[in-house]
């Protein structure tokens, strides 16, 4: 692994330490036996990879020394942190608490990371009390999933958050060996929630989810499973604007699951480092990543990976090279892949990769094309209730601000505006002003009803 670029301090000394495979322990003795006293610790490692702490100059010389990384790329990225401040904030917790997990992680696949039961404090509602359904078996998972396929975490994620929560009472109150039972149910569990929680547009939840899900998994001994949950809150980073926490993710599933995951896996995780890198400004590492997955999709054999990575096929892992490679500035081959993966009747699979090809054709300087594509997912968006789907083609209108007076960008922000009342409510696709009765998201026939274009009601899905 090359050296990544300057950027914030706390991600660069984890990638720094995964590409040596040494522990937070290990770097920790390192430091110690370079300044000759045990004054750092494990916890100080922490502290600076979570960002809550920057160390000082003497810290960065001596980490440039045991990392064997140029001392200047230390200072810089260290400058980045003082300038950012602490992430360990706000809304940020739950993504530092993630990063933080993941680094114990990978460090040690058998640390207990999930706390011990608590039989008398289970609560009121477990499974065996006043609930007698229990948590999600495989038929309700499957259930799930076969619907995530129709619809968006608009409508599933309340459904997600409350099979979650079964699954979650079923294990406090479990014994030795239901626990072991029930802990993949678990970390499933967890990861389609909070797959659902970032499509509906709710990260913080969706962190959370994934949390709990890496630590069902670590406990459950499932390096694969836990690794395609690193892999999820990756894409769920990247899609929130943070290439470098997606980068450290996606980077820490690949070197804790790849001993154990199949093909399939191996390829999924190597695409979603190829999007954050190329997301974050890291071209090379980006292309290393695509030329591995190439490689490795190749020994992808159907029906041999797990029932949760049912959705992978061919169309999907070349479209994800497709994004990628727009995603890294060059359009033109990604064209047919994406193009390829709009057909089969899967409208959040249209939308999100029409909005990668729409972007990739405005790239191209072909900006007619751009906004009929564009349009045409945006259909697909408000069909599929995704505000992951929606969310770039939101985006794009500022794309196309330099062309604004082009007809086909005027049709394409008056399609916008009138479909806002029915993409999925998120800070990005809410209207910026509030709208006029009967126009532009107007809503008419009480609270739960949204508004047709061209009239009519529908409900407004429920989960």
């Amino acid at each position: 692994m090359t050296p990544p670029d300057p950027r914030l301090l706390g991600p660069l000394i984890a990638q720094l330490r995964l590409a040596r495979g040494w522990s937070q322990q290990r770097l920790a003795a390192e430091l110690c036996a370079a300044s000759g006293a045990a004054t750092v610790t494990r916890h100080e490692i922490s502290r600076w990879e979570r960002q809550a702490r920057v160390p000082g100059d003497r810290w960065l010389r001596r980490l440039a020394l045991v990392l064997d990384a140029p001392a200047g790329l230390l200072v810089e990225a260290a400058g980045r942190s003082r300038h950012h401040g602490p992430v360990g904030t706000g809304g940020s917790r739950s993504r530092s608490a993630l990063l933080a997990l993941a680094q114990r992680w990978v460090a040690d696949p058998h640390a207990p990371l999930l706390v011990a039961p608590a039989h008398r404090s289970a609560p009121a509602d477990a499974p065996g009390r006043s609930d007698p359904g229990g948590p999600a078996g495989p038929g309700e998972l499957a259930e799930l999933r076969r619907l995530d396929d129709l619809t968006g975490g608009a409508g599933l994620a309340p459904a997600g958050a409350y099979r979650l929560r079964r699954a979650a009472r079923a294990l406090a109150g479990a014994g030795p060996a239901e626990r072991r039972r029930l802990l993949p149910v678990l970390a499933e569990t967890a990861q389609l929630a909070g797959w659902l929680h970032a499509d509906a547009g709710e990260p913080t939840a969706g962190l959370d989810a994934y949390r709990l899900g890496l630590r069902a998994a670590a406990a459950a001994g499932d390096p694969a499973l836990a690794g395609h949950v690193l892999g999820s809150a990756s894409h769920l980073l990247a899609g929130a604007g943070d290439p470098e926490g997606a980068l450290l993710l996606a980077r820490t599933a690949y070197a804790g699951a790849r001993r154990s995951a199949g093909p399939g896996l191996r390829a999924l995780l190597l695409h979603r480092v190829a999007l954050a890198a190329a997301l974050g400004g890291r071209a090379r590492a980006a292309r290393q990543a695509l030329d591995a997955a190439r490689r490795t999709a190749g020994a992808v054999e159907p029906g041999a990976e797990p029932a949760w990575l049912y959705w992978l096929d061919d169309t999907e892992l070349a479209a994800m090279t497709g994004r990628a490679l727009v995603a890294l500035g060059r359009p033109r081959p990604a064209l047919p892949l994406l193009r390829a993966a709009r057909r089969g009747g899967r409208p959040r699979r249209a939308a999100v990769y029409g909005g990668w090809l729409a972007r990739g054709l405005l790239q191209l300087g072909e900006v007619e094309q751009a906004c009929a594509v564009a349009g045409a997912a945006l259909l697909d968006a408000v069909r599929a209730g995704s505000t992951r789907a929606a969310t770039p083609l939101v985006e794009l209108e500022r794309r196309l601000a330099a062309h604004r007076t082009e007809p086909a960008v005027r049709r394409y922000a008056a399609l916008l505006a009138d479909a806002r009342g029915f993409l999925p409510r998120s800070p990005v696709t809410a209207p910026s002003r509030p709208p006029a009765p009967g126009r532009r998201g107007g809503t008419s026939g009480g609270a739960g009803a949204t508004r047709r274009p061209g009239g009519g009601t529908r409900p407004t899905p429920t989960g």
